[in-house]
């Protein structure tokens, strides 16, 4: 899909990345092209599936969610447990992110909370009960150096 996308796309696309809500006259202006050719554009990046989505991005802390962890998950037998699983996480909105990964663990989940409090609960009340679920080790999240939604475009 990359090479599809002419030097025009990837400034458009880096400019969305940077400022979502920009209109197609300031995104004209930043990538050199006509207001007209933005909305084309914007439009074939849409129907392609390029522009997944668009979307407000909040700060957790503003809205009350101060702990942010990454946990580990092992299930009992893999195979059997896993739709099980993968169903129970799209139904818990604490959990961000789940990834299906190699290695010790067959899970790595983003999880937010209200508080530690509201973490440990999380944990123990909902996610350790979970059919299947063998094991978690989390690790909570003490400072954020880097975050970013922006993916790289370069060449």
């Amino acid at each position: 899909m990359l090479s599809d996308l002419d030097v025009f796309d990837l400034r458009l696309l880096a400019a969305l990345q940077t400022d979502g809500r920009a209109a197609n006259a300031a995104l004209a202006e930043t990538v050199g092209l006509s207001a007209s050719q933005v909305s084309r554009r914007l439009s074939r990046l849409e129907a392609d599936g390029v522009i997944a989505s668009y979307a407000a991005l909040l700060k957790p802390e503003a809205v009350g969610l101060t702990v942010l962890a990454f946990s580990n998950i092992s299930l009992d037998r893999q195979a059997e447990a896993m739709d099980g699983f993968e169903a129970a996480v799209l139904r818990f909105p604490e959990i961000l992110e789940c990834y299906s990964v190699t290695g010790e663990a067959d899970f790595v989940l983003r999880i937010v909370a209200r508080d530690l409090k509201a973490f440990a609960d999380f944990l123990s009340e909902r996610l350790l009960r979970v059919p299947g679920v063998r094991s978690v080790r989390s690790a909570i999240v003490l400072h954020q150096i880097k975050h970013t939604t922006a993916l790289p475009l370069e060449r």
